[in-house]
């Protein structure tokens, strides 16, 4: 079922704002566009899958974090796809078609929330709303070279989004200016205007970066030398994090296999929490939605069918231990990160993946961009993906990552940084070129 609207990133179009109000608003003149997962007062939310849609009745009210971006004078443009059921980080859909790539139109968009990411990154909207639980706004912002914020864990109200799995769902945003990006945060974080304040320390593992194919020149480098312009060189640390991880995170043992300390592209210790993520994930999945996938038996996509399906049959062993890795995690991260502190990581391990990858091929992918995507969704921290140009043709990235209720300080650290690292990315890329 092809879908004809521009670059194949809308569900369905329609015009939605609030009543004029005579006075500026923050949002006013910006237009954008929510995933199909947030309810709209009078449209069935969809969640990726006909068969749901079919099921469900129209949402009798609107999503409070649409509502609040609507208050703030923006005006909606439309739902955009998404993974069936939240279910992927890739953003391929065989029932609504994959929206297509703005920066590399060969390759996946990124999931679930990629016609969000596409609408923003092929400019046709200002900003846009997803959800972020393992990585469906920090990745397709990656993949198709844009802003994506994904907010402390409970930051924003999740209220009249469908769950995918409670402990780890936000509403992220993302957007091609981080002016905008900032204006969106205040109003949906309901923030009062913050002055910048200097990050104290800027911690880069460098065994996160080795994990990632993308040379660090046209990564690390280029934070470096943004930073040691701005702040001074004296705030950057250097630490091995999956050793720090190993010694502070001690529930992380029954996590580790043998099988993640043999493969050369695992960290063991945030192989380990990314299984623990990834089971807390299915079980609360399988909480929400088994019934309904086990009464109506709908039609899921190759790939995701097996994941749904082992969500469904996931047990509930080890759940206690998975709530012991988190606030082991937590402790452990905020007093490595103190006050004002920013941890940088890769957003993703390497390029977005060509369109159509051997599913076997993307699992070992996969299991390298849980291992940095967990890091902030078990600790439940902010995470901002910051665009840095093209490497061979495609969008880099890199992320840095606050402490839980940080939120104000990482976005005006972005407003800050963005115009220094997008020159120095432009200097790296030409350089590499």
């Amino acid at each position: 079922m092809a879908k004809n609207f521009e670059f194949g990133a809308f569900m369905e179009k329609f015009i939605l704002q609030q009543s004029s109000s005579p006075r500026q608003l923050p949002l006013s003149g910006l237009t954008f566009a929510v995933k199909d997962i947030f309810d709209v007062d009078g449209y069935v939310t969809g969640f990726g899958n006909p068969d749901w849609k079919r099921t469900h009745s129209a949402a009798i009210t609107t999503a409070p974090a649409v509502l609040d971006v609507l208050e703030g004078g923006a005006t909606c443009v439309g739902k955009t796809v998404m993974d069936e059921m939240a279910y992927s980080i890739n953003g391929e859909n065989i029932h609504y078609g994959t929206p297509t790539n703005p920066c590399a139109p060969d390759r996946v968009p990124g999931g679930s929330s990629s016609g969000s990411a596409v609408a923003v990154g092929a400019r046709l909207v200002n900003f846009s709303l997803g959800t972020d639980t393992g990585g469906s706004v920090r990745v397709p912002a990656s993949y198709c070279g844009i802003l994506g914020f994904r907010p402390s864990h409970d930051a924003v109200s999740t209220s009249g989004v469908i769950p995918m799995a409670q402990s780890f769902d936000t509403v992220g945003w993302f957007a091609q200016d981080p002016v905008v990006l900032k204006q969106v945060g205040c109003v949906l974080l309901h923030l009062p205007n913050v002055n910048p304040v200097t990050p104290s320390q800027i911690i880069i593992p460098e065994d996160c970066f080795s994990l990632s194919s993308i040379p660090s020149d046209r990564t690390i480098q280029v934070l470096v030398k943004s930073v040691e312009k701005l702040f001074g060189g004296q705030i950057l640390k250097h630490v091995v994090l999956g050793d720090y991880v190993k010694a502070k995170v001690p529930s992380l043992q029954n996590f580790m296999t043998k099988g993640n300390e043999e493969h050369a592209y695992n960290i063991p210790s945030l192989a380990a929490l990314s299984s623990a993520m990834r089971l807390l994930q299915r079980y609360e999945f399988k909480n929400s939605h088994a019934e309904w996938v086990t009464t109506v038996n709908p039609n899921f996509g190759p790939g995701l069918s097996e994941r749904i399906w082992d969500a469904i049959r996931t047990p509930e062993q080890n759940i206690d231990v998975c709530h012991s890795v988190r606030t082991e995690l937590q402790a452990a991260l905020t007093s490595l990160l103190e006050d004002q502190g920013i941890l940088a990581l890769p957003t993703v391990p390497g390029d977005p993946p060509k369109l159509q990858t051997n599913p076997a091929t993307l699992e070992v992918f996969r299991a390298r961009a849980f291992s940095l995507l967990s890091i902030a969704g078990v600790s439940g921290f902010c995470q901002v993906s910051i665009p840095l140009g093209m490497h061979n043709n495609l969008p880099v990235s890199i992320s840095l990552l606050a402490k839980h209720g940080s939120d104000a300080f990482l976005l005006n650290l972005v407003e800050t940084l963005y115009d220094t690292i997008q020159e120095e990315a432009g200097i790296a890329e030409r350089m590499s070129n």
